[in-house]
């Protein structure tokens, strides 16, 4: 069994804990861990846990040792020795706010709730106490007294069980987490998230070198900037926008999606210069500009842009746009692209940017609509093409490179294992659910992890729907605090470390390859398929089946 620290040296007033670690030692199972005064600061306070278990499988418990006999009068707790009779602070607070300081701890050191069954306990190692003994606050079963000595390690099981605070038994990876933090050690993390931090980072510098791209087309005033997933459009879209609007330009930076919104929204809140004149959805742009509410597909997608088009003939030259730029511009509609150029001040001439993924086209938006609605504004951008993927580990790539094209080239790190977890479509928002606690338990950070749906909304996502609440839902994912649960139509142009995409079926089966696209790519590090094998075939095509059968087939277990 592991002690922290190997041998103690127990001080003249620790004899009594030395006695409970030596019976400890011998009845606790080899895979144990045992850790002698573990000190914690918890605000300004300071509290010391005497004896701390941590048991795979089972949970922690935290044990305050009182030697000598305890006796209680009135509420008082007292311990009697060879200095005589004297008052103590009830050892049972004592453990269970240790017990507190020391989960708020962990859980700032380790970015993570700590979900594991945590017990608080008392041992009265030279004091007897009556089997229905109890008292406000405190079980018989969270007391360890001189009999229970005898054999420690069921009776500590029992009360961890039992009364132990926390929804989930400690998982080895998790425990070896925490006891790295209380030896000192600095050695790397054997857990699944070693080195995805690092990873990252070389993705996000990889991403900046796409400037050198929009440094050389400076010239060119009308571009569309066509690129796969992961290839740094959503940052090169938002650094167009910065370098347009130093220049002392009126500058639109828009997007379809809400949840995307917001994140360009968040990019700019840094910007301490010029910024653009408006930043998020096509459609928050028309009602800011005086255009009413309406209802329905057609009103979005024909009647608002009219009556945009209307207001743009009316406003002041002033007011008007000398730039616009567009991320993921394959899901704006014809006649949204009509408005936004009516809102120009020069429709023909004004400098337009375009940053789109043709193989994500989910909503059918641009394929040679553009032309046939008389606009002529898909030949009038010159493309570009950005072809390296940088956002993804190769692993990850790999996966969805048949969907992004020909040209596409994967360049990230060789990254983690792709997880497959096979189970059917009704079974899917469950079992996925269990992958987002089990990765929590193998030491993921809660706000590394979004859990991606293919048909229905997860129900928390649900929940803000039906309360009219989709603003401050979206809001919470920006906040990067916890978990995320969405779908994947939302989530286009963001992305987090761990994706665990829910394949729960698809409302329409012909559209399923550009929502696979999507969903496949959105991960950094580690990416999770839930589903039935024969859907993912019938819906990706055997390429994506052939990728999916290499990748590791993972049962997720929780605790």
């Amino acid at each position: 069994m592991r002690c922290i620290p190997e041998q103690p040296e127990f001080g003249d007033h620790q004899s009594a804990e030395r006695v409970v670690w030596d019976k400890l030692r011998r009845s606790l199972p080899d895979d144990a861990v045992l850790a002698h005064s573990v000190l914690v600061r918890h605000g300004r306070a300071e509290h010391e846990i005497d004896l701390l278990v941590f048991w795979p499988g089972v949970g922690l418990a935290a044990i305050e040792v009182k030697g000598g006999r305890i006796s209680i009068e009135d509420g008082q707790w007292y311990q009697t020795g060879k200095e005589g009779r004297h008052a103590i602070q009830s050892p049972v607070a004592q453990s269970q706010g240790s017990m507190h300081a020391f989960r708020s701890w962990m859980e700032q050191q380790l970015g993570t709730r700590l979900s594991s069954r945590f017990a608080y306990m008392v041992c009265l190692p030279y004091t007897p106490v009556p089997p229905t003994w109890e008292m406000a606050g405190c079980t018989r079963t969270l007391i360890l007294d001189q009999d229970d000595l005898a054999a420690p390690a069921p009776l500590i099981r029992s009360a961890i069980e039992k009364e132990g605070g926390g929804a989930n038994t400690l998982a080895v990876p998790f425990m070896n987490r925490m006891v790295d933090k209380l030896s000192g050690r600095l050695e790397p993390d054997a857990g699944p998230a070693i080195g995805h931090k690092e990873a990252e980072d070389a993705q996000d510098h990889l991403t900046e070198r796409q400037a050198v791209l929009l440094a050389a087309t400076r010239s060119l005033p009308r571009i569309r900037f066509v690129g796969g997933a992961g290839s740094g459009k959503t940052w090169m879209a938002v650094e167009k926008a910065r370098r347009l609007a130093r220049e002392g330009k009126r500058v639109g930076l828009f997007c379809y999606n809400k949840g995307l919104g917001l994140y360009l929204q968040d990019q700019l809140d840094s910007w301490r210069q010029a910024r653009p004149v408006f930043t998020g959805e096509f459609h928050e742009y028309a009602r800011r500009l005086g255009v009413p509410d309406g209802m329905g597909q057609t009103y979005f997608d024909e009647e608002m842009p009219a009556l945009l088009k209307a207001v743009a003939a009316e406003m002041p030259p002033g007011d008007k746009l000398d730039a616009v730029v567009v991320d993921e511009a394959q899901d704006f509609a014809p006649l949204w692209w009509d408005a936004l150029l009516n809102c120009m001040k020069d429709p023909a001439a004004g400098e337009v940017f375009a940053f789109m993924d043709d193989q994500q086209n989910v909503y059918r938006r641009w394929d040679g609509q553009l032309a046939s609605a008389g606009l002529g504004l898909g030949a009038n951008l010159v493309p570009i093409h950005v072809d390296e993927n940088l956002r993804n580990t190769r692993r990850i790539a790999e996966t969805f490179q048949a969907f992004a094209g020909e040209h596409f080239r994967p360049r990230g790190s060789t990254g983690l294992p792709v997880r497959r977890v096979e189970c059917s479509s009704e079974e899917a928002l469950d079992v996925a659910g269990d992958c987002v606690d089990a990765l929590i338990d193998e030491g993921w950070a809660n706000n590394q992890i979004a859990l991606l749906t293919t048909k229905h909304r997860h129900p928390e996502h649900q929940r803000h729907f039906d309360h009219g609440t989709t603003a401050d839902y979206w809001r919470e994912f920006h906040k990067d605090e916890a978990e995320f649960y969405g779908h994947v139509l939302g989530f286009k142009g963001l992305e987090r470390s761990v994706i665990i995409l829910c394949v729960d079926g698809f409302k329409e089966l012909d559209r399923a390859p550009e929502q696979l696209y999507v969903g496949l790519s959105r991960a950094r590090s580690l990416l999770v398929v839930v589903g039935d094998s024969a859907l993912l075939r019938k819906a990706g095509g055997p390429e994506l089946a052939r990728v999916l059968s290499s990748a590791q087939h993972w049962k997720p277990m929780v605790g």
